[in-house]
């Protein structure tokens, strides 16, 4: 593929089944997935699925795979299935088709009855995984050493485990969605002076900056890696928002080369953007949203629009398919989807699902009771935004 060379969602979805487009172009990494070894697999499923009816909730992250989200009763984004899994009590298993935090934050807000169940324990989050217990322990306990932690407010994403909403909730702050990013740092710079966002700089950044008109000398970045994060005792005590080093692998490919790329092949294109990506292509970009707003965003938009979108290939593809009278682009240079997100397959899923209707559970996501409590409270928090 050329350097810089966005794609057509007409010519994505070929790739995606295989054809020669992708040796012509020279695609490093074209995203197509192997067939299902076992030939059955499609019919299992459809009878595991009926066997199993109300028994049985299936909720599909918008990132899924088709064939996953094929067989899934509710589909959206991670907080969204989380609240639907609360909200759906007679339901005692629920198959979560997400990645591990999403399961873990369903468990916290259902009943002790209801078991969550992951079908690949695999199916993790690197943003997630960029922030780890002991290492936030170690920041707060480098902010106390300075004197500043009783004016800090942690505010975490969605996506962190639940030991990091644990501590957030422990110690006076909130959770948020990429949607509700806005008012949980409203709300925090309400309580205190200063924020310690976990853990997408990205996401933090761009709502500081663009969202409540702070400047980027009011952010500084806190590495876990150095001592006291890399940063200065004057930095820290200056500094607004404290941003964890930590971001989207996914959304962190796309560039400001690409933005300029599309704009000037395709004319009258539009740009529409996770503010997961970095500040230099939100800024650039025409519109900006969450994963259920990108797709409300095309949806609205008049037929023969055109838009280039920036968040994962799953959901653009989908994007496409639903929105035949739009021209989308992926606006990427290469191909790849989410990784943790694609280990969720339909054998994984038939698996599950076929271990139920043997009366069998597996990989059933438990959150521990103490780290439950103050996660929940930090959920709450949000939700009374």
């Amino acid at each position: 593929m050329r350097e810089n060379d966005t794609v057509n969602l007409s010519d994505l979805l070929l790739l995606g089944q295989g054809s020669d487009l992708a040796s012509e172009r020279g695609v490093s990494c074209d995203g197509q997935l192997p067939p299902a070894s076992d030939p059955d697999l499609l019919s299992r499923a459809r009878a595991a699925r009926k066997t199993l009816g109300t028994d049985a909730l299936i909720l599909g992250h918008h990132y899924q795979r088709n064939e996953v989200i094929e067989f899934a009763d509710i589909t959206g984004d991670s907080f969204k299935l989380a609240q639907e899994a609360a909200n759906q009590s007679s339901v005692e298993n629920i198959i979560f088709c997400g990645v591990h935090f999403m399961a873990e934050s369903a468990d916290i807000l259902t009943s002790e009855r209801q078991k969550i169940i992951l079908p690949d324990l695999a199916a993790g989050c690197s943003m997630a995984d960029m922030a780890t217990a002991n290492q936030v322990t170690q920041c707060w306990s480098d902010l106390q050493s300075i004197g500043v932690a009783d004016q800090v407010i942690p505010v975490t994403y969605m996506n962190s485990s639940a030991a990091i909403k644990s501590f957030t909730g422990e110690h006076g702050g909130t959770i948020c969605t990429s949607s509700n990013a806005e008012a949980a740092m409203k709300w925090a710079f309400s309580q205190g002076e200063k924020i310690l966002f976990l853990p997408d700089q990205h996401l933090g950044r761009n709502t500081a900056v663009l969202s409540l008109g702070l400047t980027l000398e009011d952010c500084v970045l806190w590495n876990p890696w150095k001592p006291m994060g890399g940063l200065t005792e004057e930095q820290i005590k200056r500094a607004k928002v404290l941003l964890w080093r930590g971001h989207c692998s996914v959304h962190g490919r796309f560039s400001i080369e690409s933005v300029n790329e599309i704009r000037s092949r395709v004319a009258g294109v539009q740009v529409l953007v996770h503010p997961e990506c970095t500040h230099e292509v939100v800024s650039a970009a025409d519109k900006i949203g969450s994963t259920e707003r990108i797709i409300k965003i095309v949806q609205e938009s008049p037929a023969g629009s055109k838009w280039a979108i920036g968040t994962e290939l799953n959901l653009v593809q989908r994007i496409s398919q639903n929105n035949p009278d739009k021209e989308i682009y992926f606006l990427d240079k290469d191909i790849c989807y989410c990784s943790t997100m694609n280990r969720i397959d339909l054998p994984h899923l038939v698996w599950a699902m076929e271990s139920l209707v043997n009366g069998t559970v597996v990989n059933q996501i438990r959150v521990a009771p103490e780290i439950a409590k103050y996660s929940k409270l930090a959920l709450e928090r949000m939700l009374a935004l």
